[in-house]
Formats: structure tokens, C-alpha cells, sequence
């Protein structure tokens, strides 16, 4: 018995075509949403990023044509010894931060996500007051408060019989101070990462550290610091970057003094540029990156978890 065949619908018909044109519509609309950031990724960051790459080997003002110099931008920065002294000083004004950063944030973090504590929202922000408040006018008021003469600190210093302290004026006291500022400003960002790196360790393991017999010390030390390694070691790194970059602190403190003591890795970068130097300045800044990718690498490796 022979059976008959009708004709798919219209209908159907298009249907088939568009399921079938689906695929490729689903490969292409990733690409698609993505492009935005790519093209604004390439055109504001890595063109830039190449552009002075080429630029440090070139002699440039700002005007006129380029002349090729190849390494004579490099070669001079390494024979130049006040670039030695500016990372000298940002060496010693990281070993002034970044570890006593890393202490005392941590102690912190600990004392704010503890359950007992009252009022943690407030302690909370008010440890991010100081970061998100501009620079300019906490340099500002470290500069009357520190001043030589009638800083309020050298008032209460001479109140106990302590002598006037040239905080800003001596080269002994005026990288401690820049560094007191610094960590002053930023700490409070520095507990705060800590903190939701604590608030992702599971609290059944400081229980069961307590039925062993194990203290808040012996907690702290083998639990909670082991498990925020990560979070240390991105601190670390953004740290680490932020006191090789920093400029406003000494430039509105100290002005570099004195006697270049406070001359720091990029209030040096900026002298190139504010000379229109920027060829040299150029080569400067990827001296600087080379640096701190160095000294980041070293403490990550110091802080990475054994497996």
C-alpha cells in the first residue's frame, strides 16, 4: 500500500533555516559583546604600552622628529647615580611600610571580623576614611603637624621634655614620616582585602584548632595567616607597586629633600618628564616595572603556599 507524502509547511520550512543559521550566531554573539572592551583595552593600554616601549630608545622632547638613540637611554639611567638613589630611598621606604603594613593589617582584620566585637561597621569604615581622602590634603596637614617648629607633634614631644624633632628637615626622620603618611593613607585598604580573605576560611577549623588545645596565637599563626597567603601575596604586589610609584607624598612634603633623601623612584620619573625628557623618562618607567616585578616576584615566591 503506497503512502503519500506531503510537503513540509511554510511554516516549518522557516523554521529550520533559522535554527539552522543558529550556531553560528551563538559562536559569533561572544565576540561580539567583547569587541567594546578590546578595542578600548588596545586603543588605552596597549598601544600606549608600546608606543613608549619605542619611545625609550629614542631622543624625544615632545617636538619635532624622534632620534634613534637605541640603549643610550638605559645605558645613562645605570651610569646616573641620583637613579640609583631614588630606588635607594623607595627600598628603604618599602622596608619602612610594606612589612609593618602587612602586621599590623592583618592584626586588624583579625580584631574586625571577630564576632564579638561591637560596632564592626563602624571600625570598619572607619579604617577607609583615610584611603578614599585626597592626598593632596593629608600631605597637607602631616606638613603642620610635623613641622620643625610648631607642628603639633614636636608640641607634645617638648610638653614630656623631649627636644624639637626636624621631622621634614633632617634626613634621618623625613623617610619615616613620608612613611608614616603612607601608611596611615592606605592600611585601611589593606585590612579591608585581608578581611574578605578572612571571611572565606571556614570557621569549623579555628573549632577544631579549640578542642586541640590551640590558642589564639597558635590559630592566628598556623591557620589564619597559611590561608590568606593568596591575599598577602596581592597585597605584596599592589604595595609594592604603590610605594616605587609614589610621587605626591614627597612632592608636596618634602619636595624631594632633604638633600635628594626623599628623591624617590617616581618623584625621579617626573623629573624627566617635567623636563620633557621623555625618551629618558620612557626608559625610566620600564626600569621602574622591571624593579618591582623583581622584588614583587621575590616575596611571592617567600609567601606562596608549599604544596
Amino acid at each position: 500500500m503506497a503512502t503519500t507524502m506531503t510537503a513540509p509547511s511554510p511554516t516549518r520550512v522557516r523554521t529550520a533555516r533559522r535554527q539552522r543559521g543558529l550556531p553560528g550566531r551563538r559562536r559569533v554573539a561572544p565576540y561580539l559583546f567583547v569587541l567594546p572592551f578590546v578595542a578600548i583595552f588596545l586603543a588605552f593600554s596597549i598601544y600606549p604600552l608600546i608606543f613608549t616601549l619605542r619611545l625609550s630608545f629614542t631622543n624625544w622632547h615632545g617636538a619635532g622628529g624622534a632620534e634613534w638613540v637605541g640603549f643610550g637611554n638605559y645605558l645613562y639611567l645605570l651610569g646616573n647615580d641620583a637613579f640609583w638613589a631614588s630606588l635607594a630611598n623607595s627600598g628603604v621606604l618599602w622596608l619602612l611600610i610594606v612589612p609593618v603594613q602587612l602586621v599590623v593589617s592583618v592584626i586588624v582584620a583579625v580584631l574586625l571580623n571577630s564576632t564579638k566585637l561591637r560596632m564592626r561597621g563602624f571600625y570598619r569604615v572607619a579604617f577607609v576614611v583615610p584611603f578614599v581622602t585626597p592626598l593632596v590634603a593629608v600631605a597637607q596637614i602631616w606638613i603642620v603637624l610635623f613641622d620643625q617648629n610648631y607642628g603639633a607633634v614636636n608640641a607634645v614631644l617638648g610638653a614630656v621634655g623631649i627636644p624639637h624633632i626636624g621631622w621634614l628637615v633632617t634626613s634621618a626622620w623625613a623617610k619615616p614620616t613620608l612613611a608614616l603618611l603612607f601608611l596611615w593613607k592606605t592600611t585601611g585598604f589593606v585590612v579591608i582585602i585581608l578581611l574578605s580573605g578572612l571571611q572565606s576560611i571556614d570557621a569549623a577549623l579555628y573549632e577544631a584548632a579549640s578542642l586541640d588545645g590551640a590558642s589564639r596565637v597558635r590559630q592566628l599563626w598556623s591557620i589564619t595567616v597559611p590561608l590568606l597567603r593568596r591575599s598577602l601575596m596581592f597585597c605584596v604586589v599592589l604595595q609594592t607597586l604603590a610605594v616605587f610609584q609614589m610621587f605626591a607624598e614627597p612632592y608636596v612634603v618634602t619636595k624631594g629633600g632633604p638633600y635628594g633623601s626623599t628623591t624617590t623612584a617616581g618623584l625621579f620619573l617626573y623629573n624627566h618628564i617635567s623636563r620633557a625628557d621623555l625618551g629618558t623618562g620612557a626608559a625610566n618607567s620600564f626600569l621602574l616595572v622591571i624593579v618591582v616585578m623583581l622584588v614583587s616576584l621575590v616575596f611571592v615566591r617567600l609567601l606562596r603556599a608549599k604544596d
